[in-house]
């Protein structure tokens, strides 16, 4: 399994559409509007690293995000 951690930043005002968005995107867990330099978290939960970046090339694609930054975790065993 691989978590990727997606800080979005959108564009003003569109929060709400853009949760929406990315609430119809199959792979992502869960997502937290939070405060500062990002407007949301998206916690990501895939197979493997080709899943990820496919479900981030989504996230990009949403027309009001603006910019985003990957963190990308493994699960120890």
């Amino acid at each position: 399994m691989v978590i990727g951690v997606t800080m979005v930043n959108v564009l003003p005002g569109s929060e709400r559409t853009a949760f929406n968005e990315l609430n119809r995107i199959e792979g992502i867990k869960d997502i937290y509007h939070v405060f500062g330099e990002y407007d949301f978290v998206v916690i990501i939960e895939v197979d493997d690293l080709g899943n990820l970046n496919s479900i981030v090339d989504l996230i990009r694609e949403t027309e009001s995000v603006t910019a985003t930054q990957t963190i990308v975790g493994a699960e120890l065993k």
